[in-house]
């Protein structure tokens, strides 16, 4: 198997060859980069190209890794129980397995999403050592032991919001996604818009790139957020034309909404703005 990049999504080489790595290697691919940079999509645009399933855990603050094993519903069972439900001496009936055991029991390989570990507990990712090392693990309630049929390509996501313990991290395959320079966005624009017009294209990315570099920005704006806002451009005639006769001391942008998340940036750019015109009128 050799990654590439697909009709939907732009890989790098660096990208191309982090994917193929952890798959010789056997070992999970673990993607950090901004958000929206397209780290969840490179999950689902590898099983496309794979042809097989994805199975995605998405991670919450409170998520345990037992989780993603199985959970045992203790107190179904004592109710059902109390009422004398039939089948309640079957504990199986009260396992509810999870993504883990969907992914080890796949009739084919498939790709495994583990998605934001970062925003779980410290602990999260190491008590998920022994089963990703084996790729199995035991069923306590009965007895059973759960092993891979065929071992999925595992897929984490990190968004850096907590340091990941080395113990993990040596069981992985690293790979940071730059963000994107000009060459490499315009190819992310041409694959989303094939036939969006250049000048629009240019003038976008002008503004978007400017927009990325200015000092003090709490939240540059994203991949994700330039696709959305050059849908919106492609949608809106006079936020177009608004765009291509913009005053250069203008420092927000038509349907700025799209890139601009937060009001402390908003203001920035308008103060931006404002010392801008301000030396443009000390010159005259």
């Amino acid at each position: 198997m050799a990654f590439d990049s697909t009709s939907t999504y732009v890989a790098t080489e660096a990208l191309k060859q982090a994917v193929n790595a952890a798959v010789t290697l056997q070992r999970p691919l673990l993607i950090k980069g901004e958000p929206g940079t397209g780290k969840t999509l490179l999950a689902e645009e590898l099983a496309a190209s794979l042809g097989t399933r994805l199975i995605t855990w998405h991670i919450k603050s409170s998520t345990k890794a037992a989780q993603g094993l199985y959970e045992y519903d203790a107190v179904s069972r004592l109710r059902d129980s109390q009422l004398g439900v039939e089948g309640v001496e079957n504990v199986a009936n009260y396992i509810k397995p999870g993504k883990l055991w969907e992914a080890f029991t796949a009739d084919e390989r498939v790709v495994l999403l583990i998605d934001e570990i970062d925003k779980a507990d410290i602990e999260f990712p190491n008590d998920l050592l022994h089963e990703l090392d084996r790729m199995a693990f035991h069923v306590y309630e009965t007895g059973e032991t759960v092993t891979a049929r065929h071992r999925p390509i595992i897929v984490i996501t990190s968004n850096n919001e907590k340091e990941l313990p080395d113990a993990f991290l040596r069981r992985c395959f690293f790979h940071y996604i730059e963000f994107p320079d000009r060459a490499t966005m315009q190819a992310i624009v041409d694959v989303h818009f094939p036939d969006i017009a250049p000048k629009l294209v240019g003038e976008a990315l002008e503004v978007f790139f400017e927009l990325r570099e200015a000092p003090g920005l709490k939240k540059k704006p994203s991949t994700s957020e330039l696709v959305d806002w050059l849908k919106l451009l492609m949608a809106d005639e006079l936020a177009r034309e608004a765009l291509y006769q913009r005053d250069p001391v203008k420092a927000i942008p038509p349907l700025a909404g799209a890139l601009v998340k937060n009001e402390q940036d908003t203001q920035l750019l308008e103060r931006l703005a404002f010392m801008l015109r301000r030396q443009g009128n000390q010159r005259r």
